[in-house]
């Protein structure tokens, strides 16, 4: 009467490699697009205990935008270790610094589960600054966030 429930197993997992150019997108939007991707809610075998998502890479992450005012207002926290050794950042240090990638990362790090699985599937994810990446031989196709919603891409 009713279809079979089918879990994919590890072994059965068949993992694309998918490239987004992130230049004028917005960092949350894509953020939850990654997130879905790295997950595999976006596959009709997905397995909420199973890293059945694919492998992500993201290019030109120095070119995302924060819209509104979070640029100047969105803080970072990390903590030292020492005994009252809370650090803030602001968005626009972080952006303006060495390693702007580190926004996209965090974004998507926090709408994935936390524990080992979501640690695995994260590390699917690779992000870069610069329009170079060095995943070639995987033949990475190439997904377009900006069209899936016009409010996922905005001018600088």
């Amino acid at each position: 009467m009713f279809g079979k429930t089918t879990l994919t197993k590890t072994a059965e997992v068949e993992k694309k490699w998918v490239v987004i150019d992130a230049s004028g997108l917005v960092v949350g939007r894509l953020a939850t697009v990654v997130a879905m991707r790295l997950r595999g809610k976006h596959k009709a075998s997905f397995t909420p205990h199973v890293d059945d998502g694919d492998n992500v890479i993201i290019v030109n992450a120095d070119k995302v935008v924060l819209t509104g005012r979070k640029l100047d207002q969105k803080k970072y926290y990390h903590h030292t270790g020492f005994v009252g050794g809370i650090k803030e950042r602001s968005a626009k240090f972080i952006m303006e610094g060495r390693f702007p990638e580190r926004i996209v990362e965090k974004a998507v790090e926090r709408m994935l589960p936390r524990g080992p699985l979501g640690r695995q599937q994260f590390a699917n994810l690779r992000v870069y600054k610069g329009a170079e990446h060095p995943h070639v031989a995987q033949n990475p196709v190439s997904l377009d966030v900006g069209a899936l919603n016009a409010k996922n891409k905005r001018s600088a």
